[in-house]
């Protein structure tokens, strides 16, 4: 076997040329795309209004049904663990206690706006029967020149966008005194720095009575817990539920935490 050692390449002198380096795009191709993007998006939204419209008669029957289910909605809500976020006060969540019913109003023209309402019996808190909550479809000027297609769609609705096309409401709550006013009690409170999202959400009940939803919380609302309202009050939506075998890997590694005592605990990480 030789002595010599073998001469070593130099770095990168090897590398291979990227193959897809050289794929471009004509503006010939570049307009059938947009086209076709244009057409996909046409017909997904023409399936999502047609799936709204089955759905609406069949949403009307659960909610006769819910009806007769003591504190369906406030328990199927406090079950998806974002909404839960926003009304950890305790107040909060007895002044949901007294919630009989919720319902999500499509907009006739572009159903993905709506107005979300939510059903109070007699309450210590406040005399509205109803909280209203509006997400206002607000396209620009030029979408009152457009003719509808025959499916009743137009350029606007198709290149529709929730932050551009939206204008969420405010809506006044009538509370019965200072010392129930929750969103006075626990207000929005915005971050020093200017940030977009406020530093701490208050009071759940902000969600009404400011006209921003920077949480999103409306659409969690009206496109989450609303549809699957069942399988949330029944602690099944989501992930939210705990099985036994989970309950039981919990267990063993609690054990294993006491017997190996010797064992380093990891740094717990700061909190953003």
């Amino acid at each position: 076997m030789s002595g010599k050692g073998v001469k070593r390449a130099s770095p990168g002198a090897s590398t291979e040329k990227n193959p897809l380096g050289d794929v471009e795009l004509t503006d010939e191709d570049a307009a059938k795309l947009n086209d076709i993007q244009k057409e996909i998006a046409r017909t997904e939204l023409l399936l999502e209004r047609r799936a709204q419209e089955a759905l609406y008669p069949v949403y009307e029957k659960r909610r006769a049904i819910l009806k007769g289910i003591n504190k369906f909605w406030p328990v199927a809500l406090m079950n998806n663990s974002m909404f839960a976020l926003h009304a950890q006060h305790n107040s909060d969540q007895v002044a949901l206690s007294y919630l009989e019913d919720v319902w999500v109003s499509r907009d006739t023209k572009e159903s993905r706006c709506f107005t979300l309402e939510f059903y109070f019996k007699e309450n210590p808190y406040f005399s509205d029967s109803v909280l209203k909550k509006e997400y206002k479809w607000s396209p620009g000027p030029a979408a009152a020149e457009e003719k509808p297609d025959a499916d009743g769609l137009t350029g606007s609705m198709i290149d529709f966008s929730w932050e551009r096309d939206v204008e969420p409401q405010a809506t006044k709550i009538n509370w019965k005194d200072d010392s129930k006013n929750l969103t006075k009690l626990h207000p929005r409170v915005t971050d020093e720095e200017g940030d977009d999202m406020p530093a701490e959400a208050g009071s759940f009940f902000n969600l009404f009575e400011d006209a921003e939803d920077p949480f999103d919380l409306g659409v969690l609302i009206a496109n989450d817990v609303f549809p699957e309202a069942t399988d949330y009050f029944l602690g099944r939506a989501g992930g939210e539920g705990i099985d036994s075998d989970d309950e039981e890997d919990s267990e063993d590694e609690e054990d294993e935490e006491e017997i190996d005592l010797e064992k380093p605990r990891p740094k717990k990480q700061k909190q953003a």
